[in-house]
């Protein structure tokens, strides 16, 4: 039995996800930016994203606790803290709620193939 841990690679796991959160996540696939604190920015793509967090393509190790930037396209940095890193994924959490008219948005936006879709 293969130990290879990989978002979204059964329903038990997706079901999981979605427990003792604030808002569930959705699948996306966004190219954006993230930058640890006191260190360079570096290119990423958000994998899911809720109200209050995300998961990321983040190579290097991020410790527990560190803060950092978001930047999505079009829109500012969203402060938020790292709640976990495995095999190069990062999860975190924002410092702030994102707004549900902005999340809408950005979910309008990139329906989990990464093509920018303006709004009408």
């Amino acid at each position: 039995m293969s130990r290879h841990w990989e978002p979204y690679s059964n329903d038990g796991y997706y079901l999981a996800t979605q427990e003792d959160r604030c808002a569930p996540r959705c699948k996306v696939n966004i190219p954006a930016s993230l930058r640890p604190s006191s260190a360079k920015s570096f290119h990423t793509v958000v994998h899911d994203l809720s109200l209050g967090g995300f998961s990321a393509t983040a190579l290097n190790r991020m410790h527990v606790g560190t803060i950092c930037w978001l930047t999505l396209p079009g829109l500012e940095s969203l402060q938020s803290e790292v709640v976990w890193w495995e095999r190069g994924q990062v999860g975190c959490a924002f410092a702030s709620l994102l707004s549900p008219i902005i999340h809408d948005n950005i979910l309008q936006r990139y329906r989990g193939d990464g093509v920018f879709r303006p709004v009408a």
